[in-house]
């Protein structure tokens, strides 16, 4: 399986959440969406550990078999695509999740999250974790 981490499944695979973890060693390969590095680098300089947090992200894009994955003119295809289904639906999501959701679309992966918004989105695979409350 190629899976993709949303933010908080990053977070929730960095604080060690069983499940997470669990969803993340099934997969073949592991990419990180540009969308999610950004949030992640604000968040760290939003925090007190932003250094300590930014090695810890280098080591596990350091990993072999983690990736990142971008935005290309397929992935604007999808990205206005999906926008027109979502608009019609009157189903929004935060424009940074539309973006991670056309990538993860796009490359034919699946996206590990918490965010349930994601499952209104035609076409995408998505795989939520157990953990009572993460």
């Amino acid at each position: 399986m190629k899976l993709l981490l949303d933010t908080n499944a990053y977070s929730a695979l960095m604080a060690g959440v069983p499940d997470a973890r669990r969803i993340v060693s099934l997969a073949e390969h592991v990419y990180l969406p540009l969308p999610v590095i950004g949030e992640l680098l604000f968040g760290f300089q939003m925090g007190s550990r932003a250094g300590k947090n930014l090695e810890r992200l280098q080591a596990f894009l350091a990993q072999p078999v983690v990736s990142l994955a971008g935005v290309d003119f397929e992935v604007c295809e999808v990205y206005a695509r999906v926008g027109r289904q979502l608009r019609q639906a009157g189903t929004p999501v935060p424009t940074n999740d539309h973006w991670i959701a056309s990538i993860a679309i796009r490359n034919n992966g699946t996206l590990l999250t918490r965010d349930r918004h994601f499952d209104a989105i035609a076409g995408l695979a998505v795989v939520h974790w157990e953990d009572g409350g993460e």
